[in-house]
């Protein structure tokens, strides 16, 4: 199996806003979500996460709620604001609009 691929620089954020459009969720949640949707490619360490998190939280995109994990242990629960619902699609349409453009270039270059 190839090693994972480090992510993107400036994918994180639209990465974790998708993965808390669908619900809730505390940080190690994200991160085996994004791993596992991705099927192992994308690993998010918890020094580029949690940075990221408290970065999206400043922008008022996140909101963060104290509650119990499925193991019985506190933490803390991300969710989507309205404006960072507005900023996720914002972002959606440029990376379709950026990728399909690398796409091309690597197509017929």
């Amino acid at each position: 199996m190839s090693k994972p691929t480090d992510l993107v620089q400036g994918t994180l954020d639209l990465l974790i806003l998708k993965t808390i459009a669908l619900e809730p969720m505390h940080g190690w949640a994200i991160a085996q979500r994004i791993r596992r949707v991705s099927n192992n490619v994308l690993q998010v360490n918890q020094g580029a996460l949690y940075p990221a998190l408290h970065r999206l939280e400043q922008q008022a995109w996140i909101q963060a709620k104290w509650g119990e994990s499925e193991n019985n242990r506190r933490a803390k629960y991300y969710s989507l604001t309205k404006a960072g619902q507005k900023y996720l699609r914002a972002e959606e349409t440029n990376w379709e609009r950026l990728s399909s453009a690398i796409g091309l270039v690597l197509k017929t270059v």
